[in-house]
């Protein structure tokens, strides 16, 4: 048996077809019993079958295989926890073919938001379990043993013993049959299409529903809590439309015959278990007079990314862990186009920024990995559900679509994407597998062009220099800390040069490549001393459509500045000028002083997208200088007041009539950030507002849209001498019922600029009052708190390892320690976790001590700067 263990798959002795699945749920007991019946081929001579099974108690009395009326009972029955494996030894050798594996087993419902577990709710004053389950990526495993490997894809017959009778069971499947005995009943499910096993799901508790039907006939419905159906219509109306915008893409019809939505009070986000999609209350549930404009757009991007795993991941799964950025890259990126079809008054492809800018963020270290990263292990998994398989993914397949072509995706003589999920259907892929179906659509070689993109980690910068009239290209890799690396990439590299009429495009597929002006662009280049048709400007990665960051030279840099200030760049370039300039001061690259200078730049800008990203910038910004130059602080918060000034009076306060829903999010945001530097006038109105709502929670002075920033605002004034506006804000989080409220007090609380009040709201993230999916919202907190917060995580630790599964240990690691910005937190974090090793979390340790080191080698840098405290005094009084 020895041989099984450690392994990184199972041994293909026999290939299950069919699952047979019994369950008896104890909401009471919090335990649940259980039988499964493997309808399976045994395909080589063995005396073996291992399959996968954890935390469960199985019966080996009750093991059997059944073949050909043979019965034959192992003589050994062994689970390796380690490895989450159960071998079976038989005493002769099984005959191949057909046969049935039958297993009883017993285990608990546990508390961790994995495998099967209960989540409470309250219905009239009563606390009550509901049975949930979440099986992505290894944890089926931990309901019913198992092939639990995204390759042994089977059918699966489920069947609920001994419900509650007045509860609602769910499954992947409709019921078929429900047999009421008493106050018992016995619930069965039709037999469902060949899937994965992650994709499994049952869900067991009181609910209320609403209810439409596709126009193809599809029912579609939405559970929620009792009491909260209204919240469920918006979702319920994006999924009926998103269902048949997918079918019209994709050209398949979406393949079950109902599709349910379920709003669960305990769970870790959202999972797209085919038919029966699972959320946390946050991503489903939007109310009409209580829901800020921010969540209503999450709601419907969250909805569009689980269906579209209905076709991409479900219809069609990946191969192997390896290829998981081929389910969640690609649901990430075709959620904004169908959102964007849905709401285009949401300009969703602008908002699309943000996933590249998380991507190249975390692909600009050292610690990144490659899209298709090898996983020896199911420990490792968690831990490859980060930005480079959602965002480096969808934003590697945003860039090929614009190479090739919308019309090669889904309009082309061959449909590249219908093609690929009709071949696929009902089977496993791998991304060798989309790419061959796209260059068979294209005619482009598009293999050799994204394997460097998919194959190794990082991503270049394209430096662009002028010389003597000569455009020169030359491409580097990039990495936040500095440092070069060896990477060379095939770069669609696309610019424009004076106006958007002016456009060039071309593959660098080598180190550098230079071009003359004249002949590639038609004009000369201004201030190179040479006459004719002048470009005024040059601007490298038009709308961001490449995963790769631009570096310009300082005249090209300064004309760029000037062509924002005048408004000749698009949003989405505004935005790319901008995150290179950041990332490149970040890396040292480019002084921090220029990166304020272009900053004046934006004082006027009004776009939500890009005043929504130079927020979190100056935030760090912000941070680093008072690190780096504590006496600047005060002035350098002066400069970002003056920063967005503009736009706050703009929007003011009050909702205007009929705006839009980008302002309605922007308000908020912009608000937030005025309060957190510090503008009296700001925080002053905030507390108005604030007493107002606690006199009256429906006052319109406090719509959903701002309350954040005045919750926020209210906690700037917060000590432990000045008290009342955290025990406020407390009082509120307790009352309510509203998720997304809670979520919102939660994130403002965190933001306290006095380390004592910090530590007393950790403490209370930890206390029985926050659910454990939302503690990771409140770590998160203020510049002045990283140390406390650092401690509070040491002297927790034990606790926090035993409470949380290591998916959410990802979060407590990242969200505490990143922050910090000294060499000597570096030597702390390593010899903390060397007395505290965690295999679950070493790749995220990893990256966040890199990131202790990049900010400590950047402050160290800003410190170091010659005239800064010049060019910050003469922006901060700057007029406009």
């Amino acid at each position: 048996m020895e041989q099984f263990k450690g392994q990184s798959r199972l041994p293909k002795f026999a290939v299950p077809k069919r699952y047979d699945i019994t369950l008896k749920p104890d909401l009471t007991g919090c335990s649940f019993g259980g039988s499964v019946a493997v309808h399976l081929d045994i395909v080589c001579d063995t005396r073996f079958i291992v399959l996968n099974a954890a935390d469960l108690s199985v019966d080996a009395a009750s093991v059997s295989f059944a073949s050909s009326k043979v019965l034959f009972k192992p003589w050994k029955v062994e689970t390796f926890e380690e490895d989450g494996i159960l071998v079976l030894e038989f005493g002769e050798t099984l005959p191949v073919g057909s046969g049935v594996l039958g297993i009883g087993f017993e285990g608990i419902l546990n508390d961790k938001m994995k495998g099967f577990y209960t989540s409470t709710y309250e219905h009239n004053g009563e606390k009550k379990n509901m049975a949930v389950t979440q099986f992505e990526p290894v944890d089926a495993r931990r309901c019913f043993p198992c092939w639990d490997e995204p390759a042994w894809k089977a059918t699966f017959k489920i069947r609920l013993d001994d419900v509650p009778s007045e509860l609602v069971a769910l499954s992947n499947m409709p019921v078929v049959e429900e047999k009421v005995h008493g106050h018992l009943k016995t619930v069965s499910f039709q037999e469902s299409p060949i899937m994965s096993t992650y994709l499994v799901a049952v869900v067991v508790g009181l609910f209320d529903y609403v209810e439409d039907r596709t126009s193809d006939g599809v029912k579609v419905r939405v559970y929620c809590q009792v009491g909260k159906a209204n919240q469920g219509k918006f979702a319920l109306n994006v999924a009926a439309k998103t269902l048949e915008f997918y079918r019209d893409y994709f050209s398949v019809p979406y393949s079950l015959p109902k599709l349910d939505m379920v709003a669960i009070p305990d769970f870790p986000g959202a999972m797209e278990n085919y038919g029966l999609v699972t959320y946390q209350e946050t991503d489903l549930l939007f109310d009409e007079q209580h829901s800020a404009a921010a969540n209503k757009q999450r709601v419907a991007t969250v909805v569009a990314h689980e269906l579209a795993h209905q076709w991409f991941g479900n219809l069609v799964t990946m191969e192997w862990w390896t290829h998981l950025w081929l389910n969640e890259g690609f649901a990430t990126w075709v959620s904004y186009l169908a959102t964007d079809s849905l709401f285009p008054e949401w300009k969703m492809w602008t908002k699309f920024l943000d996933e590249i800018t998380r991507g190249l963020k975390l692909d600009g270290l050292e610690g990144s990995h490659p899209i298709e990263v090898e996983i020896n292990h199911a420990s490792e998994v968690d831990e490859i559900f980060d930005a480079i398989s959602y965002r480096k993914g969808a934003s590697v397949i945003q860039m090929l679509q614009n190479y090739l072509g919308a019309e090669c995706f889904q309009v082309g003589p061959l449909r590249s994407l219908a093609s690929y999920i009709t071949k696929h259907a009902s089977s496993n892929a791998k991304t060798e597998d989309l790419w061959a179906a796209l260059q068979e659509g294209s005619g482009e070689p598009v293999n050799k062009l994204m394997n460097s993109w998919t194959q190794q980690k990082g991503y270049p910068v394209i430096s662009v220099k002028v010389k003597d009239q000569k455009l020169e290209f030359d491409q580097t890799q990039f990495y936040s800390s500095g440092s070069q690396g060896d990477g060379q990439w095939i770069v669609p590299i696309t610019l424009c040069s004076g106006s958007y009429d002016v456009r060039k495009s071309f593959l660098l597929q080598k180190k550098s490549e230079t071009f003359d002006v004249k002949e590639f662009l038609g004009c000369s280049i201004a201030g190179t001393g040479c006459r004719g048709s002048l470009c005024s400007w040059i601007k490298v990665n038009v709308d961001q459509t490449g995963f790769y960051r631009v570096k310009y030279e300082e005249e090209l840099s300064a004309a760029l500045r000037s062509a924002i200030e005048k408004k000749h760049l698009s949003a989405t370039d505004r935005f790319g000028v901008l995150d290179d300039s950041f990332a490149l001061s970040m890396a040292c690259q480019q002084s921090f002083a220029s990166l304020l200078t272009l900053l004046g730049a934006y004082r006027e800008e009004l776009d939500c997208t890009v005043l929504s990203h130079l927020i979190p910038i100056s935030y760090k910004l912000a941070t680093i200088a008072a690190d780096a130059v504590p006496d600047l602080l005060d002035l350098i918060n002066q400069l970002f007041i003056g920063l967005f000034q503009y736009s706050a009076e703009k929007l003011s306060w009050e909702p205007k009539s009929g705006e839009s829903h980008l302002d309605a999010m922007l308000r908020g945001d912009i608000l937030t950030a005025l309060a957190v530097f510090g503008h009296d006038l700001t925080i002053d109105e905030a507390s108005r507002r604030f007493h107002a709502f606690l006199d009256d929670r429906n006052t319109p002075l406090l719509p959903p849209d701002i309350r954040k920033a005045v919750y926020v605002a209210v906690m700037q004034r917060v000590s432990m001498s000045k008290r009342s506006g955290y025990e406020s804000l407390l009082r509120v989080y307790r009352e309510t019922d509203l998720r997304e409220e809670k979520t919102r007090i939660l994130r403002s609380l965190a933001s306290c600029p006095d380390p004592n009040i910090i530590l007393e709201f950790l403490n209370f993230l930890l206390s029985s009052e926050v659910r454990r999916q939302d503690a990771a919202l409140g770590l998160s907190v203020s510049s002045k708190g990283r140390e406390t917060a650092w401690t509070w995580l040491k002297d927790n630790w034990e606790h926090i390892s035993e409470t949380w599964s290591s998916g959410y240990l990802l979060r407590f690691v990242s969200a505490i320690i990143s922050p910090l910005a000294s060499f000597e937190k570096v030597k702390e974090v390593d010899e903390f976790f060397k007395v505290h090793p965690d295999p679950s979390i070493t790749r995220t340790l990893k990256q966040s001590i890199e990131w202790v080191q990049i900010n400590a080698k950047w402050v160290q840098s800003v410190g170091s700067e010659k005239n800064l405290a010049d060019i910050v005094k003469e922006l901060a009084h700057r007029k406009y």
